[in-house]
């Protein structure tokens, strides 16, 4: 155990943040950063960014490389703020391609990061904060107060 009372991750085990993608190579900008993140959080996780389209690696290749690297057991985090077609369709389309290939791999799939209530809430207090920032003035609701009605 470490420090922070967590099992550091085992050398087999590895995380692959899933995004769209797109022309401009600042999109990546941001998973990049939570992939260094998660890097400092867990040092022996190998962690990889991999794109739908227009970047790379793909995320065959992102599998591919991961698997030559030993690992064996591999959680997708799909990169998106909502659970549509490229969650729903493409990345099970595409895990499927890839397990053909990796018989023995052990894929999981995260949700759509932007439909965790946490994520929601950190974007909702950001645009709160950027609200403030900007000279408005929004009302707001004391939320000990509210849990309380609400459970009348």
């Amino acid at each position: 155990m470490n420090s922070n009372n967590t099992t550091p991750a085992s050398p087999d085990q590895g995380l692959i943040l899933f995004g769209h993608g797109a022309r401009d190579p600042r999109w990546a900008d941001t998973l990049n950063a939570i992939a260094h993140r998660c890097r400092a959080m867990s040092p022996s996780l190998e962690v990889s960014c991999a794109f739908l389209e227009f970047m790379t690696p793909d995320l065959a290749q992102a599998i591919d490389d991961m698997v030559l690297r030993g690992v064996t057991r591999i959680q997708v985090a799909p990169v998106f703020l909502a659970a549509g077609g490229h969650v729903l369709r493409d990345l099970p389309d595409r895990l499927r391609e890839v397990s053909v290939r990796h018989p023995g791999l052990q894929l999981h799939v995260g949700a759509a990061l932007g439909s965790v209530p946490s994520v929601i809430d950190a974007m909702a207090q950001v645009c709160m904060s950027d609200l403030a920032a900007s000279g408005i003035t929004p009302d707001t609701v004391d939320h000990s107060e509210q849990k309380l009605l609400d459970s009348r």
